[in-house]
């Protein structure tokens, strides 16, 4: 993989035997989900390490928290994740993957932690494994379920009164004639998908580079991971649908006006009103200005709380806070 460059590689001693200082280091993916039934309720976290090239999961750990928010139970997962990781290969850099947007973004450095329970798990996290050697990639539920899978069985274990039993993936090896009706099963049908959600957006732009700049940003910033590129566009992928933005020949030379019948603005769900006000201060310096300033953060009524931008552009976006 090649998500990491030697020149990040920190001036530590690992002390392995045998190691050479030459060598590439070996990576490994971990994934980590935590959840609250109550928020708080009655809480518990799954992790799991996993090989990027095989797809093999190496270890995986389930575990009962007690009463704790959801936050605290997916910093708790984190943790164990990258305990196992460290006690599978004590060199090796990691790549974190978590549907936890707050937690990628604070573990990244983009978000300050506020809270305290959550301050000690990102130091305690920050302790197994020297920060230079993880990234953190925020990933939707549906690309999570293994970890997602874990914290629920972690839960209703815990709400039963017993310990957690591991139930597959880690460790578990097939007798040959299981796996060959296994492999002679049918596989399950997929659920279908509800009709009327919707697929993707689709935003012509006369500028690609400076659409990617302000609005590529702010996507990935909400949480959109780009998924993929050409040379006058790229797509963004989101939790329940993706957004491309595109230039090209077909895109007629004429300004963007959102006051024209179609397409007005997009709004995204952008967390709490601290959220918000973070993401919109930082947008002044990627290409947006804040609209009905006078009337801000309740330009949408009294009881709405959110931040109107428009880009060089003229494409407007919403961020409306949840709380």
């Amino acid at each position: 993989m090649t998500l990491f460059d030697p020149s990040d590689a920190p001036a530590e001693s690992s002390g392995s035997a045998g190691t050479s200082p030459h060598a590439p280091r070996r990576t490994l993916i971990v994934e980590a989900d935590g959840g609250s039934r109550g928020n708080p309720g009655h809480a518990g976290y799954g992790a799991l390490v996993r090989d990027p090239d095989t797809g093999m999961i190496l270890a995986e750990k389930a575990q009962y928290i007690g009463k704790a928010s959801n936050n605290v139970a997916e910093y708790s997962g984190l943790v164990a994740a990258l305990e196992m990781a460290h006690e599978i290969d004590p060199d090796c850099w990691i790549l974190a993957k978590m549907d936890s947007k707050l937690v990628v973004e604070q573990m990244s450095g983009r978000w300050k932690i506020k809270h305290e329970d959550m301050q000690k798990l990102a130091a305690k996290a920050r302790g197994i494994v020297n920060p230079r050697r993880v990234k953190y990639q925020w990933i939707p539920r549906e690309l999570n379920k293994d970890a997602d899978r874990l914290s629920n069985e972690a839960m209703d274990a815990g709400m039963a009164g017993v310990p957690w039993v591991q139930k597959g993936g880690a460790g578990v090896t097939r007798s040959a004639p299981a796996a060959a009706e296994a492999e002679q099963a049918p596989a399950p049908a997929p659920d279908p998908v509800p009709a009327g959600r919707l697929h993707h957006t689709e935003l012509w732009v006369r500028d690609f580079a400076g659409a990617k700049t302000s609005l590529g940003w702010l996507l990935e910033r909400l949480g959109y991971l780009r998924a993929d590129s050409w040379k006058t566009g790229a797509r963004w992928q989101g939790a329940d649908s993706y957004i491309v933005i595109e230039a090209g020949p077909d895109v007629l030379d004429a300004a963007h006006e959102r006051r024209r019948p179609g397409l007005n603005h997009l709004a995204f769900s952008a967390g709490s009103r601290a959220d918000v006000d973070v993401l919109a201060r930082r947008a002044a310096s990627h290409g947006w200005t804040l609209l009905f300033a006078d009337r801000h953060p309740h330009a949408g009524g009294p009881e709405h709380y959110a931040a109107y931008l428009e880009n060089g552009e003229g494409f407007e976006v919403e961020l409306v806070a949840e709380d």
